[in-house]
């Protein structure tokens, strides 16, 4: 049984992330386990950081902290086994690092469906699988 479980959320595609939430309480709840959210933040190009207002990074995390929070709140587990976190970098290798720090047995991930872009899985969706120390499991909508 999976008992520490860790979820991907991109909160520009929420929806996407839904089908992997919710398989992920029912798991959660099949082990009495833990279900950790994870969102994150891409970094803004050096070049670009001159034209962006001084507490930019700041309000970010804070506005991302928020909306995490939110669907942390809504996920029908008890509170002590929901937690969230927003991480700063390349989503695969944040991901993976997060899932070695709280020692996820399982990150479940959510994938949409493919185009000629991104024929079977995302390029994180795929990074994450290959490279994970841990089970994947892969959710289509």
């Amino acid at each position: 049984m999976f008992k520490t479980l860790l979820v991907p959320v991109d909160l520009g595609e929420v929806e996407a992330a839904q089908p992997a939430i919710d398989k992920a309480v029912e798991l959660a709840k099949s082990a009495d386990g833990t279900l950790r959210l994870v969102y994150v933040r891409p970094i803004v190009p050096v070049t670009y950081m001159e034209f962006m207002p001084p507490a930019f990074d700041e309000e970010q995390q804070g506005e991302s902290e928020i909306r995490l929070a939110e669907i942390a709140a809504k996920i029908d587990l008890p509170a002590e086994s929901v937690s969230a976190v927003v991480r700063l970098g390349s989503v695969y290798n944040e991901v993976l690092d997060e899932a070695e720090k709280t020692g996820a047995d399982l990150v479940v991930i959510g994938s949409h469906r493919p185009t000629m872009a991104t024929f079977l899985l995302g390029s994180n969706a795929s990074t994450i699988v290959r490279h994970a120390r841990c089970s994947v499991l892969v959710v289509r909508d």
